[in-house]
């Protein structure tokens, strides 16, 4: 079995880790981990006996096949250099960020590189990855990851264009979901007698009822709309004050995301162009 590092184990990082290795897609003594903060690693470790903790990326890319780069942007470009010598055709480099792209990696290195988007839903093992391959990257090797994607997630293939909605959608989406939830919940204790506890256990027991019947394809978005909207009903009333009240709120969120990732991609290209004027 393949060797699989993962360089940072902050928040998602440590969530690939925990989802892999739950899902058993790969056994913990062929794992690989090291963090900026070392106690962060040693935390995943305790957790999960036979997976090894380094402190050097070049322990990771040497011993490894799969290396999951998992930190923020601007520090990719800095961990890639210390250990470019060592990342060669037989090695994959696995980004976890959208600002940065499969081509401007595959510039500066020689090996296959990946662009993987999970999504924190991911953790139960579900829900949506995005997935864009590099043109270096072999389809035996596309295969392989595409299997090992789909222990944890459903992998969707994107191009570049759709790379800021699609992760808005995937990995955005919970917290944007949870956020309206919340302040559901919130109004109802506001406006009524119920307890907060009751409103919460309620509430999640509804969405977890409320994926299961997508997951099971009873129904879609809209015919489960239409299904508990009766005529004169009470759900038909409330719509009505969400379509008043809604209005172009989605449109402005999707707006500033994308607003937020060309300032990402800004200061990417910045450093790429910084890093080639440092060479002449």
């Amino acid at each position: 079995m393949k060797k699989v590092g993962f360089i940072g184990t902050g928040s998602m990082g440590r969530i690939l880790v925990e989802s892999l290795l739950d899902a058993r897609a790969i056994s913990s003594d062929n794992v690989i981990v090291m963090n900026r903060t070392a106690d962060k690693a040693y935390q995943l470790a305790s957790s999960y006996p036979g997976l090894k903790v380094v402190h050097d990326p070049r322990a990771i890319v040497t011993e490894c096949s799969w290396i999951f780069l998992c930190v923020k942007p601007l520090q990719m470009f800095p961990v890639i250099k210390r250990v470019n010598d060592l990342l060669d055709r037989r090695k994959t480099l696995i980004s976890i960020t959208s600002p940065v792209l499969t081509d401007e990696l595959e510039e500066i290195s020689d090996c296959q590189v990946v662009r993987f988007i999970p999504s924190i839903v991911n953790r139960a093992m579900e829900g949506p990855s995005l997935v864009t391959f590099g043109e270096k990257v072999e389809e035996t090797n596309k295969q392989e990851l595409l299997r090992f994607f789909s222990t944890i997630s459903r992998p969707q293939m994107i191009g570049n264009g759709i790379t800021r909605i699609a992760s808005d959608l995937a990995s955005c989406g919970p917290a944007f979901i949870s956020y309206l939830v919340e302040e559901m919940i919130k109004s109802a204790v506001e406006e009524t007698d119920i307890k907060e506890d009751e409103a919460i256990r309620i509430t999640e027991s509804m969405l977890i009822g409320y994926g299961e019947l997508l997951k099971r394809k009873h129904f879609t978005l809209e015919t489960l709309r239409k299904r508990v909207t009766v005529p004169g009903g009470v759900t038909g009333a409330g719509l009505e004050v969400l379509r008043d009240e809604i209005g172009d709120q989605f449109n402005l969120l999707f707006r500033r995301t994308h607003e937020k990732y060309a300032e990402d991609r800004q200061l990417v290209c910045r450093q790429i162009k910084e890093k080639e004027k440092s060479k002449d």
